[in-house]
């Protein structure tokens, strides 16, 4: 990468920014994770490295500008991954998984303290560029650790069902009205914000459950394009009873 970037190196190298990089960021990561999704574990592998390149792409642009440099980078996780696990580099014990977890909020917490931070609010550190279910997971579990949460699934599911209650009811109004649109999308935001603490408490992601689910919606609606394709048809010149009939024998 230094040579890619270096004078007479590659004309497109030269000129990526930190800006005109960060796209790529995100859809290596994405294809990092569809590989795991796939178990395709040779698809995995190079994917990875695609997902390394971009970390050594990042920190050459910051060589180039004197400000740190990859071993810089390695240093700083190496040294982070020692002072967070006090209860396996130090005198610490932890138990279990909330053990863990408290440990690793303490050592933040006093991190931000010698760096002479303020300090913030509990969730002013959950990152606004989230995907919205990854932003709603982080933010929950974060208020969840201070006990603002429920005791258990089935409340949850009741919350679930008022918010279902009020969202039939907001759909129900003359949606004419701005604000009445506002409304139906507020509670429909509403049910999927308990929807994913429903999959906190059952231990799911629900990232990884809608990709999931994502991918069998592709693969079901395919075999129906498929098998339309061998009686000479297309989706649109198809009946609804017909592509249903499909999908039945695609999930079967």
């Amino acid at each position: 990468m230094a040579r890619l970037r270096a004078p007479g190196g590659c004309p497109w190298d030269r000129e990526q920014t930190f800006e005109s990089i960060k796209p790529y960021l995100l859809e290596e990561t994405y294809e990092v994770m569809d590989a795991i999704d796939a178990r395709n574990w040779p698809e995995l592998t190079g994917e990875l490295g695609d997902l390394l390149l971009q970390s050594v792409f990042f920190a050459q642009m910051a060589a180039d500008q004197n400000l740190f440099s990859i071993a810089d980078a390695l240093d700083a996780i190496n040294e982070k991954l020692i002072r967070r696990h006090p209860h396996i580099f130090g005198e610490q014990t932890a138990g279990s998984a909330d053990d863990v977890r408290r440990i690793w909020g303490e050592v933040k917490a006093e991190e931000k303290k010698q760096k002479g931070e303020l300090a913030a609010g509990l969730l002013d550190s959950v990152p606004r560029a989230l995907p919205a279910l990854v932003e709603a997971q982080q933010l929950t579990t974060r208020a969840a650790h201070v006990g603002f949460d429920w005791d258990n699934a089935e409340q949850v599911l009741a919350k679930l069902h008022e918010e279902l209650a009020e969202f039939d009811a907001a759909r129900r109004r003359p949606l004419q009205e701005e604000s009445a649109q506002e409304e139906l999308e507020g509670e429909l935001g509403d049910m999927l914000f308990v929807l994913v603490n429903l999959a906190r408490f059952v231990k799911a992601d629900p990232e990884q459950a809608l990709r999931k689910t994502n991918a069998k919606f592709r693969r079901r609606f395919g075999y129906i394009e498929r098998k339309l394709a061998e009686q000479g048809k297309s989706p649109e010149e198809a009946t609804l009873a017909e592509m249903d009939a499909l999908w039945e024998e695609a999930k079967r």
